[in-house]
């Protein structure tokens, strides 16, 4: 009975270890999903089939990989902010023009589109590391434009985009005028056990509670919650309180954390939000929101910086 009980052990032990194994390897395909199931990786529409003025831009990240992005302008002569919008993970740019194009009608400002490396038209594969250089590149490739107000770029990342946002918002305080999150998520540690719930016990961030004996293999950890309590810019939290995919908590957690040293943080909620339509479900609550705290924080910077008391931290 003894030596039974020892194989069935060995047997349940052995498959976990081969599970790890499995996903250690292969963390990049779980983490990253640059095409849909049942699609194709190339672009199902493009800006002009929306009749918008865009340029097709071609970047290439420091180290060396060639990047595809859309620069859209609200008009040929427009001087409003410029919005560097990171994507959410699965699919690529084109799956958001419809939200790009109501974007444009109710902010009335310019949209940078970046392909991640692997996704879309973009060479390489996607990492933690090579999605920062390829942001990071994006940014640079803004700023150096004499078409645009350079003082008015606003970073706007949804789901794995806050989280690389949140990264190119601190690493560039003089670059970024301001920050806006959607449903982002504290950490990829923290999300493998929403996901996955068995790994919650051998990886997690900072609301986990297990031995997190695994998160020294994690190769994308995306630490939003540390990122974000560093950022000095103006931050806008859009929390869609339905997200059936990253636990709101994970948003508060990153208000609170941001708001405990930043006093520019707003932190807004939308009761009927899920993970990908609380800008479509929203309404016009939540195009008034973004505009409000542009209008505050961007178009009438210099007016807030000398009265700072207007400008402390809030929620709604």
């Amino acid at each position: 009975m003894v030596s039974y009980l020892s194989l069935v052990m060995y047997g349940v032990g052995g498959i976990v270890v081969a599970g790890m194994a499995l996903l250690v390897a292969f963390q990049e395909k779980l983490v990253y999903v640059p095409v849909l199931p049942g699609l194709t990786k190339s672009y199902p529409i493009t800006p002009a089939r929306l009749r918008m003025i865009y340029e097709d831009v071609w970047l290439t990240s420091s180290d060396g990989i060639r990047l595809h992005s859309w620069f859209i302008k609200f008009s040929s002569d427009c001087t409003g902010p410029t919005i560097l919008f990171f994507q959410e993970n699965a699919g690529n740019i084109a799956h958001r023009l419809e939200m790009v194009q109501i974007m444009l009608q109710n902010l009335r400002c310019n949209i940078f589109m970046l392909s991640y490396r692997g996704y879309g038209a973009s060479d390489g594969y996607p990492s933690q590391q090579g999605i920062t250089r390829d942001a990071q590149a994006a940014l640079d490739h803004l700023s150096q434009r004499t078409d645009i107000d350079t003082s008015q770029i606003v970073v706007f990342g949804r789901s794995l985009g806050g989280a690389v946002g949140a990264v190119v918002a601190k690493n560039n305080p003089d670059k970024v005028a301001a920050l806006i999150l959607e449903n982002t998520f504290t950490s990829i540690l923290d999300m493998a056990g929403v996901l996955l719930p068995f790994l919650k016990y051998f990886i997690g961030g900072s609301i986990s509670k297990g031995p997190k004996i695994l998160n020294i293999v994690v190769r994308s950890p995306w630490n939003t919650l540390d990122v974000v309590g560093q950022v000095q810019q103006p931050i806008l939290f859009l929390s869609g309180l339905r997200d059936e995919m990253i636990p709101p908590l994970h948003m508060q957690m990153l208000y609170a954390k941001a708001a405990a040293r930043n006093k520019q943080c707003t932190y807004v909620e939308f009761p009927t939000g899920m993970h990908m339509n609380t800008w479509l479900v929203g309404g016009d609550d939540y195009w008034k929101t973004v505009h409000t705290f542009l209008q505050q924080h961007v178009l009438e910077k210099e007016g807030h910086e000398s009265h700072p008391d207007e400008t402390d931290s809030e929620t709604r």
